[in-house]
């Protein structure tokens, strides 16, 4: 598979689908790495040009002690596979990323779909009692390095969210989500330096003309379903879809209605 080397980084990047097609690129959750996509990977091919990656520091994407733009590195993988302009597709912090970019370099991004993010400099919510209870542990496994217990509390929070109990969600979408965290620990004891938007995008999202389409899942944290509110008021003609039954993760948990969905906003706002 190719990899681009881009400021300091080795990006694992890859491509297919016909080349004349719209192109879509897809940036991961941070508990996930490019592989999160494979089912919508394997369908959209068929009518689009699609494009992941591992972000810098995931996956098979190591980088140099130094720092850098995720946004530069979105728009450096578009050239490597010689696309000038995508539809991002971005989920969790690869949602930050995307909004960012299409503020930063907005004749790049031709549309924006996001889950359960964000944008950057969004003010910080007041988790509920239960989301604190929940946080806590995740917190002290990081701060103690402990990298096999932090994947599976990140994998627990963010699969099963903090309205839901564990025995409500299916073990093997929870093990996959496992899995994808697994994938990360090699490149956890870095020390990433991403050097964040100025003004962050909280600020700009007026600026954003492209069609929009924000997902956040109905057993979601607080902080992102508030958060995929905002998004939906402040940017001119955008959708908003409460995704139910699912958490954080709805793309990996409920793959085929969330390609359906997907597939009817490309056709609709886009592709038609």
């Amino acid at each position: 598979m190719p990899t681009l080397r881009h400021d300091g980084a080795r990006l694992f990047w890859e491509a297919a689908g016909p080349e004349e097609a719209p192109a879509l690129l897809f940036l991961h959750a941070g508990i996930a790495t490019s592989a999160m996509w494979e089912p919508q990977w394997a369908d959209l091919q068929r009518d689009f040009r699609v494009i992941r990656y591992d972000l810098r520091w995931f996956g098979r994407s190591p980088s140099d002690d130094v720092e850098y733009s995720n946004r530069a590195d979105a728009v450096a993988v578009l050239e490597a596979a010689g696309v000038d302009q995508a539809i991002f597709i971005g989920a969790s912090y690869g949602g930050i990323v995307a909004i960012d970019t299409a503020l930063e370099y907005p004749d790049r991004v031709a549309g924006l779909v996001t889950i359960g993010s964000g944008p950057s400099g969004f003010p910080e919510i007041e988790p509920t009692a239960r989301e604190k209870e929940l946080q806590a542990p995740i917190e002290e496994a990081e701060e103690a390095r402990d990298w096999d217990r932090l994947v599976e509390l990140e994998a627990l929070y963010w699969g099963v969210g903090p309205t839901r109990e564990t025995a409500d969600v299916d073990p093997i979408f929870l093990q996959r989500l496992r899995e994808l965290g697994h994938e990360n620990k090699a490149l956890l004891d870095g020390d990433p330096r991403p050097v964040p938007l100025t003004p962050r995008a909280y600020e700009r999202l007026g600026e954003i003309t492209v069609p929009a389409l924000f997902i956040v899942g109905e057993h979601d944290d607080s902080a992102a379903r508030a958060q995929a509110a905002h998004l939906a008021e402040a940017v001119d003609g955008a959708s908003l879809h409460i995704f139910p039954g699912t958490a954080h993760m709805p793309s990996v948990e409920y793959p085929q209605p969330f390609l359906g969905l997907l597939r009817e906003w490309l056709t609709e706002r886009v592709a038609g």
